[in-house]
């Protein structure tokens, strides 16, 4: 049986070493300054920041987000502070911590992601960049960059060629055939994946016969998608040979597992740190002692293990 000391936590995901396969998931975890006095950043296995853009934005009106049956609806638009806001208030902060710092980015056109991927290329202290393809919660951009297969191809190629960072792909959970997307963004030459973002729902307040949110449409997140996630990404992993994130509704060490299986070399926690923001640190010490218990000495053992 292996002890807690010979247990090797580390993972290689396209490049960026990780302690831990444990990460905090984009638009759940701010940029990090947020949640620095309630979690200790330094245990986490990677920080993925809140989507960035070429320059500040607002975000969409409220109410932004409603809560729904095992999960939320949100539809916040993807404020931001741009590139320049972003490391000039943020990464002075994030660089004092020892985690990977991952920025997820957006743009509106395909010149825009290049352009940020351009930009953050030279910036010190990135790990590598999440490329946000699959929002469905901004009016222009983004989401069809996700689904349409040849945008997002293109996409995934103009950003390649403006940096050396490793290129991490957020697959949109709405298409025909998510192995057509994870086969284009390998193909493309990303050094990961990683999948679900939200789905697209709606909810409606039956007293006033209005949309619970001001954009009518949210992106549904929480315990809801978790088992569409964990299909897709046991789809997504048989198709590819790079490295697979996966996320979607993990809230505890059970759930976490269920990705691990099917084939999840790392997974994000999101809606979770809205209300237990120890969710991640916690999952990190329950497969710490699973591993144990099992056995085993690396959480790499975990990975494909489903049973046919």
């Amino acid at each position: 049986m292996s002890d807690s000391s010979s247990i090797d936590m580390s993972v290689d995901i396209g490049g960026i070493r990780m302690k831990n396969p444990v990460m905090v998931a984009s638009g759940t975890f701010g940029y990090g300054p947020e949640y620095a006095d309630l979690v200790d950043l330094n245990r986490l296995g990677a920080l993925v920041v809140k989507g960035i853009c070429l320059q500040p934005t607002r975000g969409n009106p409220t109410p932004r987000t409603a809560e729904v049956a095992s999960g939320l609806l949100n539809a916040i638009g993807l404020p931001g502070p741009g590139v320049d806001g972003f490391v000039k208030s943020y990464m002075p902060f994030l660089r004092g911590f020892n985690v990977p710092v991952i920025v997820n980015i957006w743009g509106k056109t395909i010149d825009e992601y290049v352009e940020v991927a351009r930009r953050f290329d030279q910036v010190e202290g990135i790990a590598g960049l999440e490329v946000n393809v699959s929002c469905p919660n901004i009016k222009e951009g983004s989401a069809l960059f996700g689904t349409d297969l040849d945008m997002f191809r293109r996409t995934l190629d103009g950003i390649r060629g403006a940096t050396r960072l490793p290129l991490i792909p957020k697959l949109a959970p709405n298409v025909a055939d998510i192995t057509a997307f994870a086969r284009a963004a390998e193909h493309c030459g990303a050094n990961a994946i990683s999948l679900i973002n939200s789905f697209p729902g709606m909810a409606v307040d039956i007293k006033t016969r209005r949309p619970k949110l001001a954009n009518v449409t949210g992106g549904l997140t929480g315990p809801a998608i978790r088992p569409i996630a964990v299909r897709l990404v046991w789809q997504a992993a048989k198709a590819v040979t790079i490295p697979v994130i996966g996320m979607g509704g993990i809230s505890t060490l059970d759930d976490a597992l269920e990705f691990f299986i099917v084939g999840a070399n790392a997974v994000a926690l999101g809606t979770v740190n809205f209300t237990n923001p120890a969710a991640a640190v916690a999952v990190i010490d329950g497969l710490t002692a699973y591993l144990k218990q099992i056995g085993a000495s690396s959480p790499r053992e975990l990975v494909g293990t489903l049973a046919s």
